[in-house]
Formats: C-alpha cells, structure tokens, sequence
C-alpha cells in the first residue's frame, strides 16, 4: 500500500505545541505527538488522514492586513 504524503503544515488542524516531547499537534483529533499527525493516524488506522483542510491562506493575510 502506497502511502500519500500529507502535508500537515499546511493542514488548518496542525499546530505547534510548547511541548519540547511533543511538538506536534493536531486540533482536529485532539492529541499531541512527537511526530507529524498525519504519520499518527496512518500508523493507527492504516488510513490516509480524513480531516485534512488545506489552510485559507487568503483569509490569514487579510486579517493581518487589519493589524497593520
């Protein structure tokens, strides 16, 4: 089986944590892991992460136009 590569980054589920042992979150499921989300839920349910939402980069760079 053929695993595609999911881009958690760009994910709008994906944070960083404060966490040094953790560092990787994802807001959709939850949890917090030493290694990217996507590569958690493939190892626990043999499947491609569902939640994966490609962030709205448009809306972030308009709301930082209204900081400036």
């Amino acid at each position: 089986m053929v695993q595609k590569k999911t881009n958690c980054i760009k994910c709008k589920y994906y944070y960083i944590t404060w966490e040094q042992k953790l560092p990787n979150g994802c807001k959709f499921f939850g949890f917090k892991s030493q290694y990217r989300p996507s590569l958690v839920v493939w190892q626990t349910s043999g499947q491609e992460c569902q939640a994966y939402t490609i962030k709205n980069t448009v809306e972030k760079e308009e709301q930082t136009k209204n900081y400036l």
